[in-house]
C-alpha cells in the first residue's frame, strides 16, 4: 500500500490493524558517466513499493536527497548535511508514530545514509517511540553479488548498473559503459592507493576515481539486475514479516543488569 495514493479513511483502517511502515531513502548524486543521479532513490523506491504490493504493508514517499557531500565535486550532486538529515528522518518517523506506526524499516540504497539512519533508529528506540531498522539492498544478498560479479564496486559498479538496466533502462547511457569501466577505479581499494598504513586517507569519491565510479560496469546486464531485484525483495519481505511478528517490548532496549 502506497501512502500517498490513499485517502485518510483508508489509512485509518490500516493503522487500526497494522503498525509497520517502510520508508525508502536514497540520494541524488553522481553515479559516473553512464548512470543517472537518481540511481539510488530509484532502487530504494522500486524495492519498497514492490514489497508493499506483495505484503500490504505501508510504503511512504521516498527521501530522494541524502548525505552525499563526498560526491560534491561532480556536477548535479545534491546533499543535506548529516545533522539535518538525521533530524528530518527522525521528524518524519515521529510523524508516522503519531498515526499509530511503531515499526519502520528504512529501505536504503545509499551508503552515506547508513550510519545516520542507525543513529535515528537508536534515538527512537531509546525514547520507546518505535523500532526502526536500516536495510541496505546489496548487503542482504552478498552471496548473489559475489556470484554475479568479479568486481562489483561499492558505487556505480555493475550491481547498480544491472539494477538500473532492469528498473529504468531508458536513463542508462549504455554507450558510456565502456568509458565508465576504463575511466574509473576497477578494484577498490586495491587500485585506489588511498589506504595507507591502516588509514583511509581519502574523504571524497574523486580522491579514488576520476569519473566517479568503482567496479567494472561491463559485467552488468538487465537479466542480472532482475535476479538482484528479486532476491533483495525476498529478503526484505522476510525482514518485514519478522519485524511485524515481534512483540513490541521485545524490540525495546533491555533493562540494566542487576
Amino acid at each position: 500500500m502506497y501512502l500517498a495514493d490513499q485517502t485518510w479513511p483508508d489509512l485509518g483502517d490500516y493503522v487500526a490493524s497494522e503498525s509497520v511502515a517502510v520508508v525508502p531513502l536514497g540520494s541524488t548524486e553522481q553515479h559516473g558517466p553512464h548512470l543517472p543521479l537518481s540511481t539510488d532513490h530509484v532502487i530504494a523506491e522500486s524495492l519498497a513499493r514492490e514489497v508493499a504490493d506483495r505484503t500490504g504493508f505501508l510504503c511512504t514517499p521516498t527521501v530522494n536527497v541524502g548525505v552525499s557531500p563526498h560526491h560534491r565535486q561532480f556536477h548535479g550532486t545534491m546533499w543535506v548535511d548529516a545533522p539535518q538529515f538525521r533530524d528530518y528522518v527522525e521528524s518524519l518517523t515521529r510523524n508516522l508514530t503519531y498515526h499509530g506506526v511503531d515499526r519502520v524499516v528504512y529501505v536504503n540504497a545509499h551508503g552515506g545514509n547508513v550510519q545516520h539512519l542507525r543513529e535515528v533508529g537508536r534515538r527512537l528506540r531509546d525514547d520507546r517511540e518505535a523500532y526502526c531498522v536500516e536495510w541496505m539492498w546489496d548487503e542482504s544478498i552478498p552471496e548473489l553479488v559475489e556470484e554475479l560479479f568479479e568486481t562489483p564496486g561499492p558505487h556505480g559498479g555493475p550491481k547498480e548498473t544491472s539494477m538500473l538496466l532492469h528498473l529504468d533502462r531508458e536513463h542508462v547511457r549504455e554507450d558510456r559503459i565502456e568509458d565508465a569501466a576504463t575511466g574509473g577505479c576497477r578494484r577498490f581499494p586495491e587500485d585506489a592507493d588511498t589506504i595507507r598504513h591502516g588509514a583511509s586517507t581519502f574523504y571524497d569519491a574523486i580522491d579514488n576515481t576520476d569519473n566517479g565510479v568503482l567496479g567494472d560496469q561491463r559485467d552488468a546486464s538487465a537479466e542480472k539486475g532482475e535476479r538482484l531485484f528479486e532476491a533483495a525483495t525476498a529478503q526484505l519481505v522476510q525482514l518485514l514479516e519478522w519485524v511485524d511478528a515481534q512483540p513490541f517490548e521485545d524490540l525495546m532496549p533491555k533493562p540494566h543488569v542487576e
